[in-house]
C-alpha cells in the first residue's frame, strides 16, 4: 500500500498545489470584491467630495487632512493609527503589529457596513495602507524564518504569525526550507570531520531523520487545522531529503564497499539508517521504500561479491586438499584429538576437512553480516546464492572422486585433489552431509530469526526445512556418484569386462563335482567393500549413525539394482543357449539371500533393496520353470540359505574356524522342499 501511495504522490501533489493556487486566487478576488463593494457603497450614500479632493487625487493623506476645516473622530483615529502601525513595523514588534492590523481590519469592516463614516478617498487610503503594511510585516517574518540564527521555537511562532497574515503556503514552504538549510549546514560540517564509517553513518542518519521528524512536528503543530492541505508538500520535501541522504551514503560509503565486497560495512550502514527510518514512521512518514530503492543494488552487489569469494576460497583449498577430517581450528578441538570425556560438543562441532571448514566459516560470517537483508528483501537472494555456492562445492567434491572425468581445467592445472582412499572419499561425503544437514541450515536460521515474533519464527522454520531439502538433493548427487563408482569397480574389471555376469550361474550345472556352497566371489567382495565402508563411516559419523546407514543402503541398492536391470544378464539367463540349471538357481538364490542377511545384520536392508532381491529371485525361478523343471523340487528350504549365509558371514569376518567349514555348512539335500 505504501508503494502504491508513493507511486501516485507526484500526481497527488500536483493536484494539491493547483487547488492551493486556486484558493489563493479566490481569496484575492474576495478581497478585491470587498474593496469595490465599499467604494460603490460610499458613492451610493451621496458623499460629495470637496473641490480640493476631487481635483488632487494623488495628494498625500496628510495634505488631504490639512486642507479640511474640520477633522472627524474617525479621521483623527486614522492619523494616529497609520503612525502607530508604521512605528510598530519599524521596531519589528510582531505581536503588536498583528494586533494593529486586526484593529484596522475591524475598522474597515465597520466603515463597509456603514456603522462608521469615512470619505471614500480616505477609506481607500486606509485599505491601501493596511495592505502595504501587511505585506511589509509578511516580508519581515519571512526574512526572520530564513535567518540561520533563528531558533526552532522562534521559527514555529514566526511561521504561525505568517499563516495568520493569510500567507499559509509561503509560511509552510519557508518552514521546510529553514529545516533544510539547517540540515545542509550540519551535514557539511560532518563531512569535513574525521569520522569513521560507522560513526559517520550513525551521526548523519540520526541528524537527517531527526530533522525530518522535527519538520513534520512543526508542520503538524503550526498547520494542524489545515494539515491535509500541506501534507503533500511535507511528504515531497521529506522524500527529497531522504533521497539526498541516500545519494550521499552511496557516494561516501556504499559504492566503494559494495565493489570491494564489504557486506558487513554495507549491512551495518543500512541497518542503522533503516532503524532511524522506522522510528520516523510513528509520525506517519514511511520513507523506507525510498531508502530500499537506493540501498538494495549496493547491498546486493556486496552480497554477490562475498558469495563469489566463498567460491574462490573453497576452490583454492580443494586444489590442495588432503581430505582429512579434523575439528575446526578455532575450537577447543583444534588439535584434532577428541575430548577425554564423551559429550554433546562433538555433535555441535563436527569434523570436516579444511576446505569444508573454510566454506562453513565464510557462510557463517556472511549470514552474520546480512541482518538487514530481510528488510531489503534480499534474504531470498542470499539463500539462493548459498545454494548455488554449495552446489559448486559439491561439484568440487564429485570431481575429487577417482572416477570423475573433470579433474583438470583447460590449462591442465588440477581443479581439485583426488580422494584416493575410501577414508578420503567418505570424508567427501561427510563434508557435504554435515554442511547440508546441520551447519548451513543453522547459519540461515540466524537470518530467519533476526526478526522477532511467532509468525516470523514459524516462517523461518519452514524456510529452513525447505533449504534442507534442496541442499539434500545436492548431497544425493555426491552420494550417488560415490556409490556408482564403487559399484562399477566391483562389477567390472579394469578392462571393462563384467565380472557379475550370467556365466557365473549358467556353467555350474555342467560340473561333475558337487559345488562348495558359499557365496560367489563377487558377492564376497561386495560384502567386504560394504563392511569396510561401514567401519570407516562408523568412525566418521559418530553420533550421526543415520548418515552411515543411508550411505550403506544406497551402495547396496546400487549393486543389486544394477543386476536387476542388466538386460544382457537376463537375456542370457532367460533366452540364452545354455539354460539356467538347478545348481545355478540355487547359487543365485544363495547370493541374494547372503546380501539380504548381511545387510539386515548391518541394519541397512532397505525396502527397495529387499524388493529388488525378491524380484531377482522370482525372475530366476521363472527362468528355471520355463525349462520344464519344478523349482520347488530342487530348491532347499529358506532356512538352509539363511544358515549358509550366516556361516559364510562368520567365516568372512573371522568369527568361525576355517577347518570346520565342511562340518558347519549343511547339505542342501536335507533341506529340499517336499
Amino acid at each position: 500500500m505504501r508503494k502504491s501511495v508513493l507511486a501516485n504522490y507526484s500526481a497527488f501533489i500536483r493536484t494539491s498545489k493547483e487547488i492551493s493556487d486556486l484558493e489563493g486566487e479566490l481569496l484575492s478576488m474576495r478581497n478585491l470584491l470587498s474593496t469595490q463593494a465599499a467604494l460603490v457603497h460610499g458613492l451610493a450614500d451621496g458623499c460629495e467630495l470637496t473641490p480640493m479632493i476631487s481635483g488632487n487625487e494623488d495628494l498625500e493623506l496628510d495634505d488631504i487632512l490639512d486642507e479640511k476645516t474640520e477633522i472627524s473622530k474617525t479621521e483623527k483615529w486614522l492619523i494616529g493609527y497609520l503612525e502607530t502601525l508604521e512605528v510598530l513595523l519599524a521596531e519589528k514588534r510582531v505581536d503588536e503589529s498583528m494586533a494593529a492590523l486586526d484593529e484596522g481590519e475591524n475598522m474597515v469592516k465597520e466603515i463597509s457596513e456603514g456603522r462608521t463614516f469615512l470619505s471614500p478617498t480616505l477609506f481607500e487610503a486606509l485599505q491601501d495602507a493596511i495592505a502595504e503594511q501587511r505585506q511589509k510585516l509578511a516580508d519581515q517574518l519571512a526574512e526572520t524564518i530564513c535567518q540561520p540564527s533563528t531558533r526552532s521555537v522562534e521559527i514555529r511562532s514566526t511561521a504561525l504569525s505568517l499563516k495568520k497574515l493569510g500567507d499559509g503556503p509561503r509560511a509552510h514552504t519557508l518552514l521546510l526550507s529553514s529545516r533544510q538549510g539547517t540540515l545542509l549546514r550540519s551535514m557539511k560540517s560532518l563531512q569535513s570531520s574525521n569520522y569513521g564509517v560507522g560513526s559517520f553513518t550513525t551521526t548523519i542518519s540520526q541528524l537527517v531523520f531527526s530533522t525530518i521528524s522535527q519538520a513534520a512536528s512543526d508542520s503538524l503543530s503550526v498547520f494542524a487545522e489545515e494539515e491535509p492541505a500541506y501534507t503533500s508538500e511535507l511528504v515531497t520535501w521529506a522524500v527529497g531529503e531522504a533521497e539526498k541522504f541516500a545519494a550521499l551514503l552511496k557516494k561516501c560509503i556504499l559504492a566503494s564497499t559494495a565493489a570491494a565486497g564489504g557486506l558487513r560495512v554495507a549491512s551495518e550502514c543500512v541497518h542503522v539508517c533503516m532503524s532511524h527510518c522506522y522510528l520516523l514512521e510513528a509520525t506517519g512518514l514511511a520513507l523506507s521504500p525510498v531508502l530500499i530503492k537506493y540501498f538494495r543494488p549496493f547491498v546486493e552487489q556486496a552480497l554477490k561479491t562475498d558469495l563469489k569469494r566463498i567460491e574462490q576460497s573453497s576452490s583454492a583449498l580443494a586444489s590442495a586438499e588432503d581430505w582429512v577430517l579434523a575439528y575446526a581450528p578455532t575450537s577447543s578441538r583444534s588439535s584434532g584429538q577428541p575430548p577425554s570425556s564423551h559429550s554433546n560438543l562433538g555433535l555441535l562441532q563436527p569434523k570436516l576437512s579444511s576446505s569444508a571448514h573454510k566454506f562453513n566459516s565464510m557462510v557463517l560470517e556472511l549470514f552474520e553480516d546480512v541482518g538487514p537483508l530481510e528488510i531489503l528483501q534480499l534474504d531470498v537472494l542470499a539463500v539462493e546464492g548459498l545454494i548455488q555456492e554449495f552446489n559448486f562445492y559439491v561439484n568440487l567434491l564429485i570431481n575429487a572422486l577417482p572416477g570423475s572425468v573433470v579433474t583438470e581445467n583447460l590449462e591442465g592445472h588440477r581443479i581439485v585433489k583426488l580422494a584416493e582412499t575410501e577414508a578420503q572419499q567418505i570424508a567427501l561425503l561427510a563434508n557435504a552431509i554435515l554442511l547440508a544437514d546441520e551447519l548451513l541450515p543453522r547459519a540461515v536460521f540466524k537470518l530467519s530469526h533476526s526478526t522477532k515474533g511467532d509468525e516470523s519464527q514459524r516462517k523461518g522454520s519452514e524456510k529452513q526445512r525447505e533449504l534442507k531439502k534442496r541442499l539434500q538433493r545436492e548431497v544425493d548427487h555426491l552420494r550417488d556418484s560415490f556409490c556408482r563408482q564403487h559399484a562399477l569397480e566391483l562389477i567390472f574389471t579394469e578392462e571393462g569386462e563384467a565380472r557379475l555376469n550370467a556365466l557365473i550361474y549358467l556353467g555350474m550345472d555342467g560340473n561333475v563335482e558337487q559345488p562348495e556352497w558359499f557365496p560367489s566371489p563377487i558377492f564376497q567382495e561386495i560384502f567386504a567393500k560394504l563392511t569396510e565402508v561401514a567401519s570407516i563411516a562408523a568412525d566418521v559419523f559418530v553420533g550421526r549413525e543415520r548418515f552411515a546407514t543411508v550411505l550403506l543402503m544406497r551402495l547396496a541398492e546400487t549393486v543389486v539394482l544394477w543386476l536387476s536391470d542388466d538386460q544382457a544378464f537376463w537375456e542370457e539367463v532367460e533366452t540364452g543357449s545354455t539354460p539356467l540349471g538347478p545348481i545355478g538357481l540355487q547359487q543365485l538364490y544363495l547370493d541374494m539371500q547372503f546380501v539380504m542377511i548381511f545387510s539386515s545384520q548391518g541394519r541397512y536392508l532397505s525396502r527397495h533393496l529387499h524388493q529388488a532381491i525378491k524380484n531377482i529371485i522370482e525372475r530366476a525361478i521363472n527362468a528355471l520353470a520355463a525349462t520344464g523343471l519344478d523349482p520347488n523340487s530342487v530348491l532347499p528350504e529358506d532356512e538352509w540359505f539363511v544358515e549358509v549365509s550366516e556361516i559364510s558371514i562368520k567365516m568372512l569376518t573371522g568369527r568361525a574356524a576355517f577347518d570346520s567349514v565342511e562340518e558347519d555348512i549343511p547339505s542342501p539335500t536335507s533341506f529340499v522342499q517336499t
